[in-house]
């Protein structure tokens, strides 16, 4: 094992060219998924596959460059691990559906999930998504790299939805022009408005943190207001309910992180509750001028339909209430494994109790999903993730001495916790970008700069090699 090491002490001199081009690549990869509509597209994920390999290309001639090999070590690799196993198992033939193969024939197919095409795909994406993950905690290693990684998702967010926001305004009838979306609502550039929504409020997590805190300049805090006025007009265009509440989710975990911190940190105790007014003014001021915007904008419609308040709505849930309660038959068939990744939509006609006219992709509930795709190991895959993670993620912020990196720890986890509401609501997560970016926001809030980090979650240990 190589000597743990504080982060923030790597100097360029001691990383090779693989080294740089590795950390290139994983900046790059969220951005062009993003791009290219989320990477939902066959297209975008091939090219996603193929950054992959190349990071693992370049992972190992770097660990031969350099004679050691770096990974993270720490337990929340784990439970994505254990979702891939899981996929690995659905896939084998140890299903016996009891159809002769005289009635078909040919022989049915035996695998353990109810749609083995989809779910081989969604295995192949959780590959990909973990190596990104481990690349990422293992060469995101310093105080210079994280900053940047920071400062790269702030202007891409903010980007992002000032493009939103005018292709709104000129209601194009296609992505770019170029991508038309016949079954769903487009917003910036993904096929799905809900999605574009948690994107932002990712973004908004970092933006809204750094600028409550005391690490960035003051000249510079104009900019972060502007771009995090930005990312909240554009979730209220999208017009996604989940989205509004997921922001104000995020604006909350930010204010009372920032309260409670700056708190603990007075010297004077009676100063606190003028403190906490000046937070709380803070975060009205957010929402009226986000609301105020859009009003003035001409687009308070969608601020309507976002708060649930348009008197033509007559189902308000759209339809999830019943999607919701045949995920949880589908669970309640499977219990242990699930139907299946991805097999939702074949699993949904057979416990649907409506006309059967339409074929329901998506239980728009990532945790009554997961439980119908995985059972009760993929559910507990994910919860031990977000447990793992909210634990160390808690910790760094509450031990940091290091202004920006707490800023951002805040920032990060705040925009986690956003999209993991919304996937109350929808499946923000199942969008490949936004998977991305979630994992991103992870090794974010994760880092902390004057933490000695022992890579059993933290700081990667360097395996000699002979």
């Amino acid at each position: 094992m190589g000597k743990n090491r504080e982060i923030g002490n790597i100097s360029p001199g001691d990383r090779s060219r693989w080294n740089t081009a590795i950390f290139l690549l994983l900046c790059a990869t969220p951005v062009f998924s993003t791009l290219g509509y989320g990477g939902v597209d066959i297209w975008a994920q091939s090219f996603l596959a193929l950054a992959a390999a190349l990071v693992v290309i370049f992972w190992a001639a770097d660990a031969w460059r350099k004679k050691e090999f770096r990974f993270d070590s720490g337990s929340l690799q784990l439970p994505i691990m254990g979702l891939i196993i899981i996929g690995v198992v659905q896939l084998l033939p140890l299903s016996d559906r009891g159809i002769s193969p005289e009635l078909l024939g040919t022989p049915a197919a035996a695998a353990l999930s109810m749609d083995p095409y989809a779910t081989r795909f969604f295995v192949i994406r959780l590959i990909i998504l973990f190596v990104f993950f481990a690349a990422a905690l293992a060469y995101i290693d310093s105080r210079e790299r994280v900053k940047k990684t920071v400062l790269m998702t702030v202007i891409f967010g903010a980007v992002m939805a000032f493009f939103a926001i005018l292709q709104r305004l000129a209601s194009p009838e296609a992505i770019y022009g170029l991508r038309p979306t016949p079954q769903a609502i487009s917003f910036g550039p993904f096929v799905n408005q809900h999605h574009f929504a948690a994107f932002m409020e990712m973004t908004a997590g970092l933006t809204l943190s750094l600028l409550l805190g005391n690490a960035i300049k003051k000249d510079r805090k104009l900019l972060l207001g502007i771009a995090a006025a930005l990312m909240g007009i554009a979730v209220v265009f999208s017009g996604s309910r989940g989205g509004l509440i997921s922001l104000v989710s995020v604006i909350g975990a930010v204010v009372l992180a920032h309260y409670f911190l700056k708190k603990r940190d007075a010297r004077e105790p009676q100063d606190s509750g003028r403190k906490l007014l000046v937070f709380a003014a803070a975060a009205v001021a957010a929402i009226v001028i986000v609301g105020g915007s859009a009003i003035f904008l001409g687009e308070g419609d969608f601020l309507l339909r976002a708060t649930g308040l348009q008197a033509d709505q007559s189902d308000i849930t759209s339809g999830r209430l019943h999607f919701w309660s045949v995920a949880v038959q589908i669970f309640l068939a499977h219990p242990v494994l699930g139907a299946g990744y991805d097999a939702f939509g074949a699993a949904f006609s057979r416990y649907d109790t409506w006309t059967g006219m339409y074929r329901v992709e998506q239980a728009h509930n990532d945790y009554l999903q997961i439980l119908a795709d995985a059972g009760i190991a993929g559910f507990a895959c994910i919860a031990a993730f977000i447990f793992l993670f909210f634990r160390k993620s808690l910790n760094i912020i509450g031990s940091s001495a290091d202004r920006f990196g707490r800023d951002a720890a805040i920032g990060a986890l705040a925009g986690c916790t956003g999209i993991l509401v919304h996937s109350f609501f929808d499946f923000p997560l199942r969008t490949t970008s936004n998977a991305f970016f979630f994992l991103l926001l992870v090794v974010i809030a994760i880092s902390g700069f004057d933490l000695r980090r022992k890579f059993v979650g933290s700081e990667p240990p360097a395996i000699r090699m002979a």
